[in-house]
């Protein structure tokens, strides 16, 4: 499978994402295993999580998700064949959140432990922090990449004005910046990330790989009412979208799916595959189904009268 560079970072990943959100939330291990085994064994190798993945559910502390990662990594001895790429600063528990540095230092060793690893090869600021320095955080990710604990660095849900402030410092004190984002960017969600990010990382070079790729589940057509909300965990996120529009964007879904004997789901991802500034959409999966049906997105290469069906749809 041809690979794609992920910025300047000397990265190269598959044009898909596995989201390891799921992990431990919704997918109990051995099904994990079941679907890692099956997405790298199809040629892909990035895997997405965070330490705070999943903090959300009753009984869960965070790092879940990690600890299951780390356990097949070391079962199957994959290591070599994945890029893993985790997160920090997202809040863990009390005193236990942001970017400064001390907090960094010991969240990556967590991860480290969790994930059974001696190198995380993307580490990526979660969320950004308005409270410590960019100077602080810049170096101390620099510091991790010198000790070799860290091969490239990344930033989530940063403004653009914060992350082109980030590459400024980094490019002034001459340390590692980051080579990628993370940013909520979908069929639906694209004002965000096309207004000025979407600029700043092509001017950039830096590499994208967009989260929440499918809505939460909304653009494979699962949820076309509000009693369908009730139909998975993640239901509730879906209702923002129960409107006029995207009742437009799933039925031009529909009809490009019907042409090229697809699913809602796979003509989603193709769009955002098939996006210039896109490296790879993240999307998770529950079932071997699924999955495949994810992986037949990059197989899919739609026609310009498709892609402006869905640019119009969506606008």
């Amino acid at each position: 499978m041809r690979k794609r560079r992920l910025g300047n970072s000397g990265l190269e990943t598959a044009p898909l994402a596995f989201g390891g959100n799921v992990f431990g939330w919704t997918v109990d291990e051995p099904t994990s295993f079941k679907l890692l085994d099956a997405f790298v064994s199809s040629g892909f190798n990035l895997i997405d999580t965070a330490d705070a993945y999943s903090t959300w559910v009753a009984g869960n502390k965070g790092g879940e998700s990690e600890t299951i990662i780390g356990k097949w990594l070391k079962r199957t001895g994959n290591r070599k064949n994945v890029l893993v790429a985790t997160k920090v600063g997202k809040e863990m528990g009390p005193d236990q959140k942001g970017l400064s540095r001390s907090y960094i230092f010991r969240a990556v060793e967590d991860s480290l432990r969790r994930l059974q690893t001696d190198t995380i090869d993307l580490y990526q600021s979660h969320t950004d922090d308005l409270e410590t320095p960019m100077e602080e955080t810049l170096q101390a990710y620099a510091d991790l990449i010198r000790q070799g604990k860290v091969r490239a660095i990344g930033a989530s849900n940063y403004s653009a004005e914060r992350l082109a402030q980030a590459q400024q410092i980094s490019r002034q004190r001459g340390c590692p910046g980051y080579q990628s984002l993370q940013p909520l960017y979908n069929l639906y969600d694209r004002a965000e990330y096309e207004s000025k990010l979407e600029r700043l990382c092509q001017a950039e070079g830096l590499g994208v790989i967009s989260y929440f790729s499918l809505g939460s589940g909304f653009l494979t057509g699962k949820y076309r009412s509000e009693s369908d909300l009730s139909k998975s965990a993640r239901g509730e996120r879906v209702r923002k979208y129960l409107n006029d529009r995207g009742f437009r964007i799933l039925t031009a879904l529909d009809q490009i799916a019907g042409q090229y004997n697809a699913t809602p789901a796979q003509v989603s991802l193709a769009w955002l595959i098939s996006r210039a500034s896109i490296t790879a959409p993240i999307a998770s999966a529950t079932s071997l189904v699924q999955l495949n049906d994810l992986i037949g997105a990059t197989r899919l290469q739609l026609d310009d009268a498709s892609t402006e069906l869905l640019n119009q749809a969506s606008a």
